[in-house]
């Protein structure tokens, strides 16, 4: 019924409770869940989930926050997003929050690094034909100038994909639409403080919507606070039930016909 479009099972927090955890999706309804990775060195981990569990796929990447990691070739992308149940290229894009604090007081024209990386997925996501896993922070300028100097326009040979936990404004929901790229919704869309980013999702097209939880993080009301994981993720459709004024069933089965459509290799 609900599919968990992003999610970290290999992460510590989830790792060592995968029976107790797929139990409680069985339980909640969470058919299908998207295992994202986030470096090189956890590829591995990540596909051998998508491997043991017919309901599990993976993707490939490294995320634009990690460093001291394996930087990513295009040929390291390629050759591993061949492999079975490997389904998207991500999550990459670019992350500039708080650079002061978290980066030691670096400019974002010390962030070339981050940008020269996300233009390499974007080339092996093209290269593939396989879409995008977007993250993006405080850096949506450069997000969406970049997507476009690479040509990914929604015109045929675009990879397209998805911009996911979307926390932006209305006006960078509608440069990713343009774009051709979908939107994923978190838990964030249930905090009490988010009535922006509900905003957002009330007119995001129903045909460009999906559900993650993005775990181990950002656990939805009544959870927050707490580890999350994919059993939470009918909270998330909920409140899009609720702001879309549409039966949960609904929310729960165009949202798994969208995840279907962008990731195509994926099997109902």
């Amino acid at each position: 019924m609900f599919v968990d479009s992003h999610c970290h099972l290999t992460f510590p927090e989830l790792a060592a409770r995968l029976p107790e955890i797929r139990e409680a999706m069985a339980q909640a309804q969470v058919d299908r869940a998207l295992c994202i990775c986030t470096t090189l060195e956890e590829f591995e981990a990540v596909h051998a989930l998508a491997m043991q569990y017919d309901n599990f796929w993976a993707s490939v990447g490294v995320h634009p926050d990690n460093e001291g990691v394996t930087e990513p070739s295009l040929q390291d992308l390629v050759d591993r997003s061949a492999r079975p149940r490997v389904v998207a290229i991500g999550e990459t894009g670019l992350d500039y929050y708080q650079m002061e604090e978290r980066k030691g007081g670096r400019a974002v024209s010390d962030m070339e690094w981050q940008r020269d990386r996300f233009r390499t997925h974007i080339r092996a996501a093209r290269q593939v034909g396989k879409p995008l896993v977007i993250h993006t922070r405080a850096a949506s300028l450069d997000t969406v100038a970049i997507l476009k100097e690479e040509g990914e326009d929604g015109s045929p040979g675009s990879a397209g994909g998805v911009f996911h936990c979307f926390t932006e404004t209305a006006e960078v929901a509608r440069a990713a639409l343009d774009l051709g790229f979908y939107i994923s919704f978190s838990g964030i869309l249930t905090f009490k403080s988010a009535q922006d980013l509900r905003d957002v999702a009330a007119f995001v097209p129903l045909d460009r919507l999906l559900i993650e939880t993005d775990s181990p993080y950002l656990a939805p009301v009544p959870y927050r606070g707490k580890v999350n994981n994919p059993s939470y993720v009918p909270h998330v459709a909920r409140q899009l039930a609720e702001l879309r004024k549409l039966p949960l069933e609904d929310i729960a089965s165009l949202t798994s016909s969208n995840f279907e459509r962008l990731f195509s290799a994926v099997q109902a």
